[in-house]
């Protein structure tokens, strides 16, 4: 019995005193679903003994920096690596990004990028393309305050991109980038090459 301390083995025909504090997490309103009589009262009041509640990530940007420190170091003893933090472009981005996964998307798109960063830091270039397209800069899910950081970034592929002709594979080749890069950045500035 949890009120008693008190546990019964299977098997067993007696009970064993234990010491032992119970922690347990939702994110849905207990309180609501009482009171609409779908979960169960007497749970409810063993369970509510010291009630803590963590307001989502979007609602605590100052903890992002923090968190993305502790996830490299946790991804760097475990996969052996050295990567030393992100750009400034990367803690921009995901300063403005909204998580609705919390905390563990966070922690998933600092281990996808563990697996495509070869360098010290991880760059833009690191992140999932999914990210960017789930960001609507349009409906201002993500803010574009980042953007103007990247004027020389804009106007070289820009140049290149007419210089080539529009071709993809000849400009990304001139920037030293991938294609998938390339397009990347393109689709963040928004860079459509005339016809």
């Amino acid at each position: 019995m949890l009120e008693d301390g008190e546990l019964m083995p299977l098997g067993e025909t007696k009970a064993l005193k234990v010491d032992v504090r119970v922690l347990a997490a939702s994110n849905v309103d207990l309180k609501k679903l009482l009171s609409q009589s779908r979960f169960r009262e007497d749970l409810y009041y063993r369970l509510n003994v010291a009630k803590v509640s963590l307001p989502p990530l979007r609602e605590r940007k100052e903890d992002i920096p923090l968190l993305i420190d502790h996830f490299i170091e946790k991804f760097n003893l475990l996969k052996g690596r050295a990567i030393r933090g992100v750009t400034p472009d990367v803690l921009s981005f995901l300063m403005d990004y909204p998580f609705p996964g919390n905390i563990r998307e966070l922690e998933n798109v600092i281990q996808y990028a563990f697996i495509r960063c070869k360098a010290d830091l991880i760059g833009l270039e690191h992140l999932s393309e999914e990210l960017f397209e789930k960001t609507d800069f349009q409906k201002g899910l993500v803010s574009d305050s980042h953007i103007p950081h990247f004027p020389e970034e804009v106007e070289q592929i820009r140049s290149l991109l007419n210089r080539h002709g529009g071709n993809r594979i000849e400009t990304a080749k001139a920037l030293g980038i991938s294609r998938s890069t390339l397009w990347r950045k393109i689709k963040k500035y928004s860079l459509v090459h005339p016809v």
